[in-house]
């Protein structure tokens, strides 16, 4: 009798975390052309959740696929969470490289950025330079490393909740879906 081969949870989470990478890389260069990679804000937030959502569930989807259109909870967690993982690695490499090498003075530009903010908020200016030093402390990039990855698995979990709950289908054949 011949056995058929089962996709594995890595090879779709690594996959298509390399395609939200790479879309990440993408939209990160696409900023820094219009000189808008300092900024931040909740559009680029917003933008970004919809990359990673997309990337989670066309992965889940070619997964399932694959997988005689099965797929466990368990399995689904994984490729969501690794997708993102993979594409935060990615990210933050890019990240420091342009922090670092390709606009160092980018710190520094977030930073008077988030003063003028401040100000603008009527923020008294005791509070602006404890906010600025709290800044400051958070900026290394061992803990923009941590942060950042972090961040990823957490909206790996956030973000691929849902559409795992709603695509998995249990392979009544197999005892365990692991």
């Amino acid at each position: 009798m011949e056995e058929t081969q089962r996709p594995t949870t890595s090879k779709y989470a690594i996959l298509y975390g390399l395609l939200l990478g790479g879309i990440s890389v993408v939209l990160g260069i696409i900023l820094y052309s219009m000189e808008l990679h300092y900024q931040g804000g909740l559009s680029i937030l917003g933008v970004s959740l919809v990359i990673m959502l997309g990337c989670i569930i066309v992965g889940l989807l070619q997964f399932k696929k694959a997988n005689n259109g099965y797929m466990s909870f368990g399995q689904g967690m994984k490729i969501g969470i690794g997708i993102c993982l993979i594409g935060g690695i990615i990210s933050m490499a890019y990240q420091l490289l342009l922090s670092h090498v390709i606009d160092p003075e980018m710190m520094s530009k977030q930073l008077e950025l988030a003063r003028m903010q401040m100000q603008d908020s009527k923020m008294s200016q005791e509070q602006i330079d404890a906010q600025l030093e709290m800044a400051q402390k958070f900026s290394s990039p061992l803990i923009q490393i941590a942060f950042g990855l972090l961040m990823s698995i957490f909206f790996g979990f956030v973000l691929s909740l849902i559409p795992t709950l709603i695509m998995k289908k249990n392979n009544p054949e197999k005892a365990t879906n692991y």
